[in-house]
């Protein structure tokens, strides 16, 4: 069958990557992709806002299977768009990824927070503001215990959340939100957090409507510099297996947040297709949920996916029919490890434009690409995280041995990366 991946990252790469490797897939396109899905795949230059032209190619090129990436399509209702079109042919395409009730899990953290709190979900306590709120949001926050966490309440890609440590910069990141509209006019409200203090992990499962299953899970790196400082950017790594998500911690998670999350939205008539992520705080040894996402996360996705053992398309068909509990995911005793590589003055206005070189010395070794374009034949840097570097091994320190190994073979001008992933969970 002919398949389809929505989106342009490293997380589409290695998407486009696991699928291709399946029997059941005889062409491959991604939608618009990058310079690497490019180079081994068939780009569509189409924008993911333009569900008419999708539609129009998933009909002509007789698109079976189609995998939506990033959380925007699915927020504006891409999944909706396909199920209640006039041709019938889209009744019997395969679409990973829920509808836009579903999606709200992420395009509304405010509707996030009721659905954990109706379902009785560990999380922070919190408290939703508009602008007009602005007297007393400022009086909510001068009386907080800091730290204080504000979430704007839509998408921002993944920029949206600010740990404060003053009541000053909490009030000044709620105007950047809400007066000054930085992530957005879909930022109307924000969340005012308590803080969890301990470790972050992010889980994964793939839902049918009816069943899921857990994938791997994988600890991600958000903030630019070693040492967790400076801005948070879209993730600067990512590594798995997480030691103290044992079969203990998994359980939790299972009977604490899945089987009440899946009830929950059950009863309000809403039926999750799709990947969910969750991402999670372990305090102590209790599992806190401090966010859903409609879509797999990205760099987790360049991790994650390299421990799932064999074909992964047969579980994708059983989730249109709800039958995915007769395709077990296997899940492979080895450690994954990726660093991300972004552009010069990333997070805040990363350069672009800059020649890419990636030497041969790479050739076996999994480097996903995301904001790398082809020009004039040659590779050149389009946006802030531009490549990713996976390295797998029997122990965590031959998967970042790997992982740093392969790095030093991809050259751009001002290159930054971290170099301290998987040391707090894997030790040195």
């Amino acid at each position: 069958m002919n398949a389809l991946i929505l989106g342009s990252g490293a997380r589409e790469h290695a998407l486009a990557h696991k699928l291709s490797e399946s029997p059941l897939i005889s062409k491959l396109f991604v939608a618009p992709g990058n310079g690497g899905t490019e180079r081994e795949f068939e780009n569509l230059p189409i924008s993911l806002s333009d569900f008419e032209t999708l539609a129009s190619n998933i009909l002509e090129r007789n698109l079976e299977l189609v995998v939506v990436g990033p959380e925007q399509p699915l927020v504006d209702g891409f999944v909706d768009f396909l199920q209640h079109h006039a041709d019938p042919f889209f009744r019997t395409v395969h679409v990973i990824g829920p509808d836009q009730a579903c999606a709200a899990l992420e395009g509304s953290k405010d509707f996030s927070k009721q659905i954990m709190q109706e379902a009785g979900i560990p999380t922070a306590g919190a408290r939703v503001f508009t602008v007009a709120d602005w007297e007393e949001l400022e009086h909510y926050i001068q009386q907080h215990a800091l730290p204080v966490v504000i979430k704007a309440d839509g998408l921002a890609a993944g920029k949206g959340v600010a740990v404060c440590t003053s009541h000053q910069e909490a009030i000044d990141f709620s105007a950047s939100v809400l007066k000054d509209s930085v992530f957005g006019d879909q930022n109307s409200s924000v969340l005012v957090e308590e803080f969890l203090d301990g470790i972050e992990v992010s889980m994964f499962a793939l839902c049918d409507g009816i069943h899921y299953q857990l994938l791997p899970e994988a600890k991600d790196y958000k903030r630019i510099f070693d040492g967790d400082k400076g801005p948070n950017t879209g993730g600067m790594g990512s590594v798995s297996p997480v030691p103290f998500v044992d079969n203990v911690f998994r359980q939790k998670v299972e009977d604490r947040v899945l089987k009440p999350l899946f009830q929950t939205l059950q009863k309000r008539g809403l039926h999750y297709k799709g990947f969910l992520f969750v991402g999670l705080m372990k305090v102590g040894d209790e599992p806190f949920v401090i966010e859903f996402n409609a879509r797999l996360g990205d760099p987790e996705t360049q991790t994650i996916l390299n421990r799932i053992e064999g074909d992964l398309v047969p579980a994708f068909l059983s989730v249109r029919d709800q039958t995915l509990d007769q395709h077990p995911i296997q899940v492979k005793n080895m450690a994954v490890a990726t660093i991300v590589l972004c552009a010069e003055h990333y997070p805040d206005t990363p350069a672009k434009g800059d020649a890419m070189e990636i030497s041969e010395s790479a050739a076996n070794g999994k480097i996903y690409l995301a904001g790398a374009v082809q020009k004039d034949g040659i590779l050149v840097t389009s946006g802030g995280r531009v490549a990713s570097c996976t390295g797998m091994g029997a122990r965590p320190e031959e998967a970042l041995s790997q992982a740093y190994a392969l790095v030093e073979a991809v050259r751009f001008r001002g290159m930054q990366y971290r170099r301290d992933v998987g040391k707090d969970v894997w030790g040195n």
